[in-house]
């Protein structure tokens, strides 16, 4: 007889369907820790803007560096259903790629809690992508956000989870 598929259940709905904020009180505080990154694509002129320090508006990847962490840490504003959490420490990196015109962003966060810090790091790398998009905005336009992934997690029930090599989209760093 085949074995029957189970249906990954989804965390956020009750019995009904509605939408619900998952009750964590029973779960054991644990260390965790959750890596997300973006991308941001410019055109010839923002890239040459950034790239030559010409922003009129400063320093667009200090400003974004700056805005993921702000943003890791006012997740449960941007999402409703997450849980407001304390965690340990924050990192957002970004990396110039000239050869394709791209600022890689990694945002890392880590602490001890009772849920993980997925959203936190992928909020801390959205709002980073979305500041580089601001910050370079009066140069060109066309400037392109996307994709947003987690790459990693670790800790918690569900143990670690890393985005396997072949399906991540790492841009090619300039060296």
């Amino acid at each position: 007889m085949p074995s029957k598929k189970r249906t990954p259940e989804l965390t956020h709905l009750d019995a009904e369907g509605a939408a619900r904020m998952v009750d964590v009180s029973a779960k054991t505080a644990s260390l965790r820790s959750a890596t997300a990154r973006a991308v941001v694509t410019l055109g010839p002129a923002a890239w040459s803007a950034l790239d030559t320090s010409e922003n009129r508006k400063g320093d667009a990847l200090g400003v974004a560096r700056l805005a993921g962490i702000q943003a890791a840490k006012r997740t449960s504003d941007w999402i409703p259903l997450c849980h407001p959490l304390v965690f340990d420490g924050v990192d957002v990196a970004l990396t110039r790629n000239a050869r394709s015109r791209s600022v890689e962003i990694v945002a890392s966060v880590r602490g001890t809690g009772k849920t993980g810090y997925e959203m936190e790091a992928m909020v801390a790398a959205a709002a980073a992508a979305l500041t580089v998009y601001d910050m370079c905005k009066g140069a060109g336009k066309g400037i392109v956000v996307g994709p947003i992934e987690l790459v990693s997690k670790t800790g918690g029930k569900g143990g670690d989870w890393a985005r396997p090599a072949a399906t991540a989209r790492r841009p090619r760093r300039d060296r």
